[in-house]
């Protein structure tokens, strides 16, 4: 049985609702951000960004006003600057209604050459978060002297016209409710659960729920460019932010300037694809994990690799035959307990975190398995959900993917994924469900392989034990950029860059700021 409908965080996201390496990590890297957004005379007055007039000259057509228009940065966050950045709504018809997009700036310490726009990943997760809590120590003094690091809540996203479904109450119980989807009342169940959610989000989001795919976001991110005053797109990407950066470079190939995709996906893969490959990807960082934690002192599993596995699979399917209550009376089930399981598989360096739910849940407290989780999902200990990543992360896929729900795929796909992935494969069926009763048509009717015609080098980088993009993609994607080359951290976790080695630091740092490619194939 799998706890959790489909429209709360599951374990197949692209990038669980989190960059940062991992939702633990997103927590470890609160920074004090001070003296970074200061201008150069240390005030924090208002700022106005007047549109120069030559970028604004090669606005398309009939985006004039939007590419000219006059932005205002606010003094906020301590020391940093805010703005909104009016869009249209539906880019095919730019004189209807307008929305709003949030971005975060932290300014250059040195010598500026141009602005950095940063996406974390998700989709749906929040990029103004991300460069607050974590630019100053993602990103190295050589990267921060020389741009300012523009982090902006993409179209759906948290402060940007963002999707909205369900109160901090309904989410607590949706994600304790249990469902069976092997079985025809329970998949007749989790349909019904899940229409009754869309119908929510449509109803509180309005018209903006068709309008967030990532074609649309990649225009907003031309619009952001221009009125930043930069003639190039200078960018970093991480996990799902390198699908927006390739769907950039796909549609604006004159634009791009320096452009960083870490932690690669292959656009030219289905839905289905996709999953298959991430559940691969986490049954091999779990391997990966155990082979470490035997090592370790007060590690609780024992004997070889694969005993380990199948001690961790036994947990899980005692949880799924028997859900056990956390210290605070919340029920977990099997797909709660997995959601936390795999957060810290997103960072090796929170593999303590994960030993220590493991102890404590063989033990029969599952309360820390829970609060991984709830990381997961963007959940406070007092009950406040931080963010919508987990509903426009659904909502930007179902427009960006055409997903099957037919019952008899469906349960196909689930004994391919129990084959690829024999202790976390199941939970990442039924992902077809998501979109069964999306009230808005998908804007990519196929998958599509990046085209990119540009003469400004891509540099694609891909981590060999990341569990969410796995190395492979970022191959792919690097032979369908073209003129891009590949750079490869053998190590574990999701992306590199901000917490790999100093091979590729500076192998980044050297591409971002003095424009040198490292050699295609580099391996860190």
């Amino acid at each position: 049985m799998m706890s959790t409908p489909p429209l709360t965080a599951r374990p197949r996201s692209f990038a669980a609702a989190v960059r940062a390496a991992g939702a633990m990590a997103a927590v470890l890297l609160l920074t004090s951000c001070s003296f970074l957004g200061l201008s150069k005379d240390g005030s924090q007055g208002n700022s106005t960004g007047q549109a120069d007039p030559s970028i604004a000259a090669e606005a398309p057509e009939g985006l004039e006003e939007f590419y000219s228009q006059q932005v205002v940065w606010e003094p906020c966050e301590d020391k940093m600057q805010c703005a909104k950045v009016k869009v249209p709504l539906d880019y095919a018809k730019p004189d209807g209604e307008t929305i709003e997009i949030a971005a975060l700036k932290i300014a250059s310490t040195g010598k500026k050459q141009g602005s950095l726009m940063v996406n974390p990943g998700g989709p749906g997760a929040s990029g103004y978060d991300f460069v607050r809590d974590a630019g100053v120590s993602n990103f190295s003094d050589k990267v921060r002297a020389n741009f300012d690091l523009v982090g902006f809540d993409p179209r759906g996203v948290k402060r940007s016209a963002p999707v909205t479904c369900l109160t901090d109450k309904e989410r607590d119980e949706a994600r304790e409710k249990i469902y069976a989807p092997e079985t025809d009342a329970g998949l007749a169940t989790m349909l019904a659960d899940n229409k009754a959610i869309v119908q929510k989000c449509a109803q509180k989001t309005g018209p903006v729920l068709g309008h967030i795919d990532t074609v649309s976001a990649a225009k907003d991110l031309d619009v952001l460019r221009a009125v930043v005053n930069d003639a190039k797109l200078n960018y970093a990407g991480f996990s799902y932010g390198t699908f927006l950066g390739s769907t950039y470079a796909s549609l604006f190939p004159d634009k791009v300037g320096r452009m960083l995709l870490d932690g690669a996906i292959d656009p030219s893969l289905g839905a289905e694809e996709l999953t298959l490959g991430q559940a691969k990807a986490f049954e091999k960082s779990l391997r990966a994990y155990v082979e470490h934690c035997l090592q370790q002192e007060g590690c609780p599993l024992s004997g070889t690799v694969d005993d380990g596995v199948q001690q961790i699979s036994d947990v899980i399917q005692s949880v799924i035959a028997t859900p056990r209550a956390a210290k605070d009376g919340r029920i977990v089930g099997g797909n709660a307990f997995v959601s936390g399981l795999i957060v810290p598989l997103y960072a090796n360096e929170n593999w303590p975190a994960l030993t220590q739910a493991l102890d404590a849940a063989m033990k029969g407290d599952v309360s820390l398995m829970l609060r991984l989780a709830d990381l997961g999902a963007n959940r406070n200990s007092n009950g406040k959900y931080t963010s919508n990543t987990t509903f426009a992360f659904s909502a930007i896929n179902c427009l960006d993917y055409p997903m099957t729900s037919d019952p008899a795929a469906m349960r196909a796909e689930e004994q391919q994924l129990r084959a690829a992935s024999p202790t976390l494969g199941y939970f990442f069926a039924y992902g077809g469900t998501n979109c069964a009763n999306w009230p808005y048509k998908n804007v990519r009717a196929a998958p599509e392989a990046a085209e990119y015609t540009g003469s400004a080098p891509i540099v694609v980088v891909g981590t060999t034990g990341d569990p969410a993009t796995p190395v492979e993609w970022a191959s792919a994607l690097r032979k369908q950029l073209g003129n891009s080359s590949l750079l490869t951290w053998k190590g574990q976790g999701h992306t590199a860059y901000g917490r790999a080695n100093n091979c590729i630091r500076d192998a980044v740092d050297s591409y971002l700021v003095d424009g040198k490619e490292p050699a295609d194939n580099t391996v860190c």
